[in-house]
């Protein structure tokens, strides 16, 4: 077995606001691997000032180097070792099971059914964002997320209750990114004044690592609350357990790149059913590459017939991204069978 490490910069159509910052490009490295006659590829997507292993690109490529010596001489991925390198380990994990465009036998894999998923409306301008919005809506989705917390709450606040005067919560489903936007003394009047309007949840309204301001929120919140930037950074079995526990969210929102690969993300989403607590699964920013291999591991963990839209639509967000046959038709992700 012999791996080889590719590193790309992939650039933004426009620019991707969260609450952290502005994206405007995207380092990746893919890792290739081939056994002599057939070659797999994973994406290695780490996000900068996010990911628990956001090294400087030096190092990064410095560690995955040294993992795939190990894999290349012991044909199996060092699971334990590589539990802080969740990005590394999901390249490495789909990169062994990507010999052909189809990871699992499912029927999204096989090009028969396609994934719900919600349209996505990035942080902009209040006219930005509107607009955004209108066009998904245009486009056939009928779950949509809005990312919040950076510009003025009060036009934020005045956009989702234009939505609602428009299209009902029967028309559309209405959930919000806060991205840790809020602060914890102004989170839970924010959330009444936004309850109004009924809103399916909202993820991660203050920064992380506040575990009992967040526990708090999530018992007195009229919104279900959703962690996503809380679960980053926290691999061992026994913390997830323990956070979850003593949280207690309504949901988690699980990205491989960041929540651990495939073999994070199953533990996550083991431990919360105990807890009695939902999840979805979402991308961060990854090329088809990884998107792909996402939407594959969604379809297998979910079974079947996935209802619930997932977050699985920024495969169109970059001027050149890797040609793969994926495509949305209206609020469906697919894989063409015709590509």
């Amino acid at each position: 077995m012999k791996i080889d490490i590719e590193e790309r910069v992939l650039h933004f159509k426009q620019p991707a606001g969260t609450s952290r910052g502005v994206y405007t490009e995207r380092r990746i490295w893919l890792v290739h691997v081939s056994d002599g006659m057939t070659v797999g590829v994973g994406e290695c997507a780490p996000l900068l000032d996010l990911s628990c292993d956001a090294l400087e690109p030096h190092i990064y490529n410095k560690v995955l180097r040294g993992f795939c010596d190990q894999v290349e001489e012991t044909g199996e991925i060092p699971y334990e070792a590589m539990r802080d390198y969740p990005s590394m380990l999901f390249g490495l994990e789909t990169a062994l099971i990507s010999f052909n465009f189809q990871l699992f036998d499912t029927p999204f894999a096989r090009g028969e059914q396609g994934i719900p998923i919600n349209g996505l409306v990035w942080m902009g301008s209040y006219e930005e964002m509107l607009q955004r919005m209108e066009d998904k809506l245009k486009q056939g989705f009928r779950c949509v997320k809005l990312k919040v917390g950076a510009i003025d709450f009060d036009k934020e606040f005045d956009l989702v209750k234009r939505i609602r005067e428009r299209f009902s919560h029967h028309e559309v489903e209405l959930r919000l990114d806060a991205n840790g936007g809020f602060s914890p003394d102004e989170a839970l009047y924010k959330l009444e004044l936004l309850s109004q309007y009924v809103i399916h949840s909202i993820e991660q309204p203050i920064r992380q690592k506040q575990w009992a301001k967040m526990a708090e929120l999530c018992r007195d919140s009229p919104l279900p609350i959703a962690l996503d930037e809380e679960l980053i950074g926290v691999n061992d079995p026994e913390t997830k357990r323990q956070m979850l526990h003593i949280i207690k969210p309504a949901y988690i929102v699980l990205k491989p790149s960041l929540h651990g690969g495939m073999m994070g993300c199953r533990e996550w989403i083991d431990i919360a059913r105990e807890e009695g607590i939902g999840s979805w699964i979402t991308s961060a920013l990854e090329s088809n590459i990884g998107l792909n291999a996402i939407a594959q591991f969604c379809s297998s963990v979910y079974g079947d017939s996935i209802t619930f839209p997932q977050g699985l639509g920024t495969g169109q967000l970059f001027t050149d991204n890797i040609p793969m046959p994926l495509e949305i038709r209206g609020d469906k992700l697919w894989i063409s069978k015709h590509s």
